[in-house]
């Protein structure tokens, strides 16, 4: 592939970071929240996302658990289904990964520093925009655990494009720097970063996700022709999309999977538009009491609420 040339992220203007949706444009003020997957084990789960990923137990009636931050943000619910079937590598379309951001370089070389102590295995990369690390829990969902570089040094092409890459990152030296604060678990400050699924086209996932939601596109040649990134407000990305399980079945009733994932908007304006949107495409939306759902077109389902 040819590269363009690049030039520093903040010498582009902002209103010139990716492509624009058709219809409307999410804010740089909307969040990703409560992730809520479908697991085989509570007790493995509850074992495996506090004392290895560091979520902090904050609910749990009967055989569901919520997870997240110290002072009560939820990130996670854990929804127990026994018998569910273990997540295969590539084999269903759905979840790819969901991201936890860090706040900080030395929250994530303490996080590696205990990951490695407990002798799990980590995967990792840079990503110029990020440092970024790859775990897998009991049920074969897959987490990345991640801090972004500043912006200032990410780097964009002309036309616009977040330049994104998949390099090594060196977890040994990336600990070594890790400061002497005890790891206590995740920290006041982590979010739900990004969200990154297996789809079975880039044509339709563009479709609900850029056009339909309302996310720009912001890497798309770099990762091309395999995937695609979108961000709100000029971040790397709030969702990644693939086509490496293209041609599997969507993950189902009897899988290890994702239910949900929550986008909040800032207001009710913002919900409107989007769900506008969302119709012009060809999406329906059903209006729950905590919520408006919608399913991309292979069942990926996102929950849309206000602040």
């Amino acid at each position: 592939m040819n590269v363009p040339p690049t030039i520093p992220y903040l010498q582009l203007p902002a209103e010139r970071i990716g492509q624009a949706p058709p219809h409307h444009t999410l804010p740089a003020t909307v969040r990703l929240s409560t992730v809520t997957l479908q697991i085989n084990d509570l007790d493995a789960s509850l074992d495996y996302y506090t004392r290895i990923i560091g979520l902090h137990l904050h609910q749990q009636e009967g055989r569901t658990a919520r997870l997240g931050t110290p002072d009560g943000q939820i990130l996670l619910e854990l929804r127990e289904k026994k018998g569910v079937k273990y997540a295969p590598h590539r084999g269903r379309l759905g979840l790819y990964h969901f991201a936890l951001l860090l706040p900080t370089r030395d929250d994530l070389a303490r996080f590696v520093r205990n990951a490695l102590s407990l002798g799990v295995h980590v995967g990792a990369g840079d990503h110029h925009f990020s440092e970024a690390t790859y775990l897998q829990d009991p049920d074969g969902i897959s987490i990345e655990v991640y801090r972004d570089r500043p912006r200032e040094d990410w780097q964009v092409t002309e036309g616009g494009e977040i330049v994104g890459r998949g390099d090594p990152l060196d977890l040994q030296a990336l600990a070594a720097t890790a400061s002497t604060t005890p790891w206590t678990g995740l920290p006041n400050g982590t979010t739900i970063g990004h969200m990154h699924f297996y789809v079975g086209d880039l044509d339709n996932a563009a479709r609900f996700y850029h056009a339909g939601l309302g996310f720009p596109k912001v890497t798309w040649s770099f990762i091309a022709p395999f995937g695609l990134f979108m961000g709100a407000g000029g971040y790397h990305h709030h969702i990644g999309v693939n086509t490496w399980a293209a041609g599997s079945a969507p993950s189902g009733e009897n899988d290890a999977r994702l239910l949900t994932w929550d986008l909040v908007l800032p207001d009710q304006t913002t919900l409107d538009r989007t769900i506008a949107s969302l119709h012009a495409e060809g999406f329906a939306t059903t209006t729950t009491t905590d919520g408006v759902l919608a399913s991309d077109p292979w069942g990926i389902t996102v929950r849309l609420r206000t602040l």
